[in-house]
């Protein structure tokens, strides 16, 4: 797979060529998030089950090698495999691909993004950290706070605007988060048989 990858740049503007067919991921951050949800999620899933959705190909496309579907698909495997890898054995190293704001500032939005369209491929098993009552939500807060809904609004509603939000929202842990998820649903899927 890795001779057939297409390299993150070429990627990056093959999705983007790609909007009107809909993927879960319109670029290279956003692509990330969902691979690192698809990583530290509560369960496995099949490569046909999330890497067709994420970038809107077709099942057929894991047949044909000499293709840009199946050079994307290869590149997104890659990709899963450094996180999986990095999460494994160093996740103090594991650093989400954020983009830069303008001002210099990272802008999490678009990985956090990619994060939540992953969680929605499994909504129901994601459910006990979506719960805002239980004390596990806590887990994924800092990559939901930055998410919004179908229509454009905030998934968690609009943040209160206090300097303690503010300094929360700016210095959220993202990469903390994602390794405290995977421990999180580390015994659930990988239950040992009895």
């Amino acid at each position: 797979m890795a001779a057939a990858a297409m390299p993150l740049a070429e990627l990056d503007r093959w999705l983007q060529a790609r909007v009107d067919r809909l993927p879960a991921a319109t670029s290279i951050p956003m692509l990330d998030g969902y691979v690192a949800a698809i990583v530290a999620g509560p369960v496995s899933m099949s490569p046909l089950d999330w890497i067709c959705p994420l970038l809107a190909i077709d099942a057929d496309a894991f047949n044909h090698g000499d293709t840009p579907e199946f050079a994307a698909l290869s590149a997104v495997a890659l990709r899963h495999n450094d996180i999986s890898n990095v999460l494994t054995t160093a996740p103090d190293q594991f650093e989400p691909m954020h983009r830069r704001k303008p001002n210099g500032d990272v802008d999490p939005r678009p990985w956090c993004q990619g994060f939540y369209a992953a969680m929605r491929l499994r909504l129901p098993a994601w459910a006990p950290l979506l719960d805002g009552g239980n004390v596990n939500h806590g887990l994924v807060l800092p990559i939901l706070l930055h998410c919004r809904d179908d229509q454009g609004h905030p998934l968690l509603g609009l943040p209160p605007r206090d300097p303690e939000t503010g300094h929360f929202l700016r210095n959220a842990d993202i990469p903390a988060a994602v390794e405290a998820t995977r421990q999180y649903w580390m015994p659930i899927r990988y239950a040992r048989a009895p």
